[in-house]
């Protein structure tokens, strides 16, 4: 497959793009990458005639679309740069893959939920988004559903190499700081890059469409991820649970978001590793 990869530099379109390239089966490139001849490419996915160039000059069958806006908070001030670049932009990717009859791979959020269910969510559950950020992220993944050759995976915490990540940030207020606090009733699940990227290649492969929770087993609260971070590395630091309403926001943010990752793990046939598991994987990587 030639799969364009957008949002190449993120920490997971970095790890599909890797693993997509490890494989004989993929020629890849990203919206930032040097093609044969030396030729670069700066692709601005808000603007559909370059999608369309860049896309036919490269015979795409596969667009991976891992960009977006993810600043939360800056999106309650910024909502139409939230909107382009969550849905203006996915239905330019949108429009252009239904015209090369390509598929279109694009990645969503826990939050466009509103946190009350008492239980995993699953893909037929009713979404309801707090927040702007959420709203953008919930037209976005209705638009990309709209082409019948699209393959949507709603993520949660997403952690990896990088620095767009809790852990990067927990890392460095544990340096500066012996006691942390850390909301103890945000629950969801910890999805790990490398797993993510994994079994979207898998999904690929098979040419699964349609919507789908991806996420590893299991959930945790903020505050049980930051202490298994800090036992596993052997840190002193005091981490102390604390509601999420007690940090000043502006932002409203769902509570509980978990999601049941069944229906891809079915599918797929395979089973995807518990968040701990995965999280003492990555510290084995000098993370």
């Amino acid at each position: 497959m030639n799969i364009l990869v957008t949002g190449a530099n993120g920490q997971l379109g970095s790890e599909i793009r890797n693993m997509a390239l490890g494989s004989r089966n993929h020629y890849v490139f990203s919206d930032v990458t040097v093609l044969p001849g030396n030729d670069t490419v700066n692709l601005d996915i808000t603007n559909i005639d370059a999608v369309r160039i860049v896309c036919g000059s490269e015979d795409v069958d596969v667009i991976v679309n891992c960009a977006g806006y993810t600043a939360v908070d800056k999106a309650e001030d910024e909502p139409a740069m939230a909107e382009l670049l969550n849905l203006v932009a996915v239905k330019n990717l949108s429009e252009v893959a239904s015209g090369r009859n390509a598929t279109l791979m694009h990645i969503s959020t826990d939050y466009v939920f509103d946190g009350t269910k008492n239980d995993l969510y699953i893909e037929t559950d009713k979404t309801n988004p707090l927040n702007e950020y959420g709203k953008s992220k919930l037209a976005g993944e209705q638009e990309a559903l709209k082409y019948s050759n699209s393959l949507v995976c709603r993520l949660s915490w997403v952690i990896g190499e990088g620095q767009q990540n809790f852990l990067f940030k927990l890392s460095g207020w544990l340096k500066n700081n012996k006691v942390i606090k850390v909301s103890g009733d945000e629950v969801s699940v910890p999805c790990f890059s490398f797993d993510i990227a994994n079994t979207v290649i898998k999904a690929l492969d098979k040419g699964l469409i349609g919507l789908y929770h991806l996420t590893n087993s299991g959930k945790a609260s903020r505050y049980e991820l930051a202490k298994e971070f800090v036992k596993l590395k052997n840190f002193d630091n005091e981490i102390v649970p604390v509601p999420m309403a007690s940090f000043n926001s502006k932002v409203q943010r769902p509570l509980v978001t978990a999601m049941s990752n069944a229906k891809i793990s079915k599918e797929l046939n395979i089973t995807i590793p518990e968040w701990n598991i995965s999280l003492k994987k990555l510290l084995q990587n000098n993370f």
